[in-house]
């Protein structure tokens, strides 16, 4: 699969839905994307994952809408709304405005499993929503901003669509918190790190080649080993100076253990700093 729809079968699996202004929020934000059309009167929403559209007829049952078709045509799943559940479902949204922090995250996480993607991160750093009018892009804009996650728009009025983007790699990284995608951001940090790091062995080709190349390797095993420790659970219970370490290797991949000893709130040595990576690791390997 690839990196987008894994990062929409994770999103589709948040167990949310007893929430009735998290759900309301929600299918607001998959509505407000360019991939839903009417047809007749009809509503329709069409997606090439199987987890984002059974998502979408479990918001649709949350929220007393019953009568729809799902269809497969091709690879892609499509849910057809009859004419009068349709205008029910409009009418739950008309004057509808969001709250909450919590219905806002909501909200923007159903406007990307309506109408989003994003690019493997191995390739490029490229994620866009498309959106159906520019007052949504507008207004997912400016909640995103109160978050420092700069999203730019692109207008395309003869497409009838207004996209949004990110091309920065730590405005991505936040976003994918940001909706709840925590399995992703992990995924795409460690991505992230790798290709920054080999950048900066390109950049840096005329020093000591050789060993900046041992440098950045240990490194990404040292990054690799921290991001398990968050994700088991197991980083908490470090005690406070492994923690400070961690984290310092994590903001600073290509620093060497010196520099890194220099960057502690009580400085220490190269070989206080190995110390504490080893029993950092040794924890990884448990």
């Amino acid at each position: 699969m690839s990196f987008s729809t894994d990062i929409k079968e994770e999103l589709s699996k948040i167990s949310n839905l007893a929430n009735k202004a998290y759900v309301k929020a929600e299918m607001y934000g998959y509505l407000s994307t360019n991939n839903i059309i009417e047809e007749k009167g009809c509503i329709k929403f069409s997606t090439e994952s199987q987890y984002n559209i059974n998502r979408f007829g479990k918001l649709l049952n949350n929220l007393k809408i019953e009568k729809y078709n799902i269809n497969i045509i091709g690879k892609n799943f499509s849910v057809t709304i009859s004419k009068q559940e349709s205008n029910l479902l409009k009418d739950i949204f008309n004057n509808y405005e969001i709250q909450e922090d919590d219905e806002h995250k909501a909200f923007i996480r159903g406007a990307f499993l309506g109408g989003g993607s994003i690019n493997n991160p191995k390739n490029k750093y490229h994620l866009e929503i498309i959106l159906k009018n520019l007052e949504t892009a507008e207004k997912i804009i400016n909640i995103l901003h109160k978050y420092d996650i700069n999203f730019k728009i692109l207008n395309s009025n003869k497409l009838n669509k207004y996209s949004i983007y990110l091309k920065d790699g730590e405005d991505i990284s936040k976003f994918l918190a940001f909706i709840g995608a925590s399995k992703a951001v992990i995924k795409f940090e460690e991505i992230r790190v790798y290709r920054d790091m080999r950048n900066n062995v390109n950049r840096l080709v005329n020093c000591e080649t050789a060993n900046l190349s041992k440098t950045v390797d240990a490194a990404i095993k040292q990054i690799e080993i921290i991001n398990k420790l968050k994700e088991n659970g197991k980083f908490n219970e470090l005690p406070y100076n492994l923690k400070e370490l961690a984290n310092l290797r994590i903001k600073n991949p290509e620093a060497s253990l010196i520099e890194l000893g220099k960057m502690l709130k009580e400085p220490i040595g190269k070989s206080g700093v190995n110390y504490r990576m080893k029993k950092i690791l040794s924890e990884g390997k448990d």
